[in-house]
């Protein structure tokens, strides 16, 4: 059942987890730490590599699935905002699933985006191998994985600043790359505004749902919640502001390849950016694209798996991961055996996995995670509420519609790997009640 509330948390809230074996995290992240954290995880391997597999399911229809992916990750901006000014400690919507609609869809939503970002952390780390060292894309993609793993390990500010300095190289690279793609020759961009788009219905909904593969990292700075200074004011602050500022990158990147390679050049394409880069009059801007790629990933990478390790360390603090897991270091206050345990996972799935299969799995994990963190936040008191309720009903049927519309294959392995936890969380149910009624005997 969920747990009924009381009033609204202060904005100083107690150093120590209540459910914590040791220290908690600690607060260092500012406002402009958290916008690098949010940005970094947008600004990854989605802008270089979602447009292709979006543009072929949408056709015509690719710049309605942006602006409707902008839609979903808007309502879920909102409410992650929402409940992170009341909930401000790690775990995102786990936590909050797990406050207002009880322990399963709590379990549930964490599981999901545990599983479903471990394949996005996979995809960074390939895509930076890819446009580090074409050819030898492995070794370089699991040499980025321990390098970010190190990075965490060492504490958030490190991953902050990081990010702070990826962000910088990515825009700079991006305008460069939009500059240099728009000397070259120009195609008609088709605007369906009116009428079913030329990729049907379907198929711009499976496209929106692609691309919110690239917008899904909006509400990071949520899962980090016990590390951000103020957070009922500096966690909505920054969500949203992450977010605006990638829509508009998103939006200005899928024009200029709309307008330079059209629809079908970008569909067919791997790296739609660097193909329209190439086609234009400056030769050495493709080396730029390429920079800029490596760093996108690279901070996606680092925002990422400091997410993924968080919501790892909140879920072992309430047994729904192995306890030994909500470790805290002492020195450097990170949920250290996290980050490792995490990061190992993903030296496994970048060793046999592909970028285009990690975007529709983690997709769908995220999908799930968001629609529950709308119906989280939907329920939440007047006095708790910080934007209009309709920004949650159209999460809740957004959400739904686009994780039913994503391939069938990303699909079937989202629900796959989500009975596989409910199992887990089934059978260790079921021991931790033989044992109480063995210790009552």
């Amino acid at each position: 059942m969920p747990r009924r509330l009381g009033p609204a948390r202060p904005a100083s809230v107690p150093d120590v987890h209540p459910s914590a074996p040791g220290p908690s995290l600690a607060r260092r992240l500012r406002t402009r730490d958290a916008v690098a954290v949010g940005l970094g995880s947008m600004l990854g391997a989605g802008v270089f590599a979602a447009y292709g597999p979006a543009a072929a399911a949408a056709g015509p229809g690719l710049l309605l699935s942006l602006l409707l992916a902008g839609l979903v990750a808007l309502c879920g901006a909102t409410a992650s905002a929402q409940l992170a000014a009341r909930y401000p400690t790690s775990g995102g919507t786990y936590v909050y699933a797990r406050e207002r609609l009880g322990h399963w869809p709590g379990f549930v939503a964490g599981w999901g985006f545990v599983v479903g970002k471990t394949s996005s952390l996979a995809a960074m780390a390939l895509t930076v191998g890819a446009y580090a060292a074409p050819g030898r894309e492995r070794p370089v993609a699991l040499l980025a994985v321990a390098v970010a793993v190190a990075l965490g390990y060492r504490g958030v500010t490190r991953t902050a600043a990081a990010a702070r300095v990826l962000v910088v190289v990515v825009l700079l690279c991006l305008g460069v790359a939009v500059a240099a793609a728009l000397t070259g020759p120009r195609t008609a961009v088709a605007v369906p505004w009116a009428g079913v788009p030329g990729g049907g219905w379907y198929g711009t909904l499976q496209a929106a749902g692609l691309l919110f593969f690239a917008f899904a990292g909006f509400a990071r700075v949520a899962t980090m919640g016990e590390e951000v200074r103020d957070p009922a004011r500096t966690v909505p602050r920054a969500v949203l502001l992450s977010l605006g500022a990638a829509t508009l990158v998103y939006a200005v990147v899928g024009l200029v390849l709309l307008a330079t390679l059209g629809v079908a050049g970008t569909a067919a394409s791997s790296a739609p950016l660097a193909d329209a880069v190439a086609a234009g009059r400056w030769p050495w801007a493709g080396a730029v694209v390429r920079v800029g790629a490596v760093a996108a990933s690279a901070g996606a990478l680092l925002a990422l798996l400091a997410g993924v390790s968080r919501t790892t360390l909140a879920m072992a603090r309430e047994g729904d991961l192995p306890r030994w897991l909500a470790g805290v270091h002492p020195v450097h206050r990170v949920p250290h055996r996290a980050e490792l345990v995490v990061g190992a996972v993903v030296l496994l799935v970048v060793a046999v996995g592909d970028v285009r299969g990690a975007i529709g799995f983690s997709s769908a994990g995220v999908l799930v995670y968001y629609l529950l963190a709308n119906l989280s936040a939907l329920g939440q008191p007047a006095a708790e509420r910080r934007f209009p309720r309709l920004l949650q009903v159209v999460g809740v049927l957004a959400c739904t519609a686009l994780v039913l519309t994503l391939p069938p294959g990303s699909v079937a392995a989202g629900a796959a790997v989500l009975l596989v936890g409910v199992a887990y969380r089934l059978l260790r149910l079921r021991r931790e009640a033989r044992r109480a009624a063995t210790g009552r005997a």
